[in-house]
């Protein structure tokens, strides 16, 4: 089901439902957003997709240029703009006037058919493209408030200098890092491939910063020791041959 439905007028706010619908998608996925000439198919029933998309949405974002009130269809009985947000007022949807550019004035109960009225006190949001993604992120806050129910899928721990920020609080069973790591990791048995650097497949303590020596002649002593240590280095092995 759609969440949120986009109402706009063709010619008056289009490249802001563009914008408004590819920012909800990035962050909410392409089914929590409606706008009708992406969501209604090729051959799809346009009267029918549109009623029950907007008749099942939580928010429905009215898209007002500053001519909006102007135009002559508003006051036409068949005309999809208002019948959209009639529809999602019988519905008991959320809707919420977004005031395209700086120059778009709230609306005014005078200059709205008697059955829009409402619209007017509606508190609303503004969208001007020259505030870069300011505006688009201040939508995408307020839906999200909304329908509790949609997730993020941009929000996340890691910070903006890219540092990852882990937490696993009561977990059981398998828990992977997804940030610098490579290899294979899987849940039916302990399957990890190709991991650079220490992992631990089974139960237990594990101490990552154990000393690491490699090659001839290295000594290392950890605890208590009694007794002597010797080293002789340049002489023959037993084969004879030189170290």
């Amino acid at each position: 089901m759609h969440e949120v439905f986009i109402n706009y007028r063709t010619g008056d706010g289009d490249e802001a439902a563009f914008a408004i619908e590819r920012e909800l998608s990035r962050r909410f996925g392409d089914k929590a957003v409606f706008r009708a000439s992406k969501s209604i198919p090729p051959g799809g029933d346009f009267p029918e997709g549109l009623l029950r998309a907007v008749q099942n949405c939580t928010v429905l974002l009215a898209v007002i240029g500053p001519e909006w009130h102007n135009h002559p269809r508003l006051r036409d009985a068949g005309d999809w703009v208002r019948r959209e947000i009639l529809e999602a007022y019988a519905s008991a949807a959320i809707v919420i006037p977004v005031l395209k550019g700086r120059t778009t004035e709230r609306l005014r109960k005078d200059l709205l058919p008697p059955e829009l009225e409402r619209l007017a006190d509606a508190q609303s949001l503004r969208l001007d493209v020259r505030d870069g993604e300011s505006g688009l992120a201040r939508i995408a806050q307020v839906v999200a408030g909304a329908v509790p129910a949609m997730v993020d899928a941009t929000s996340g721990d890691a910070s903006e200098d890219g540092t990852v920020r882990n937490t696993s609080g009561g977990a059981s069973g398998t828990v992977i890092q997804a940030r610098d790591t490579s290899g294979t990791a899987g849940n039916s048995g302990p399957v990890i491939r190709d991991a650079h650097g220490p992992v631990h497949a089974g139960s237990g303590d594990m101490n990552n910063y154990s000393q690491t020596f490699s090659g001839d002649g290295a000594t290392y002593v950890q605890g208590d020791h009694r007794g002597d240590i010797s080293h002789r280095f340049g002489g023959k092995n037993d084969g004879g041959a030189e170290r």
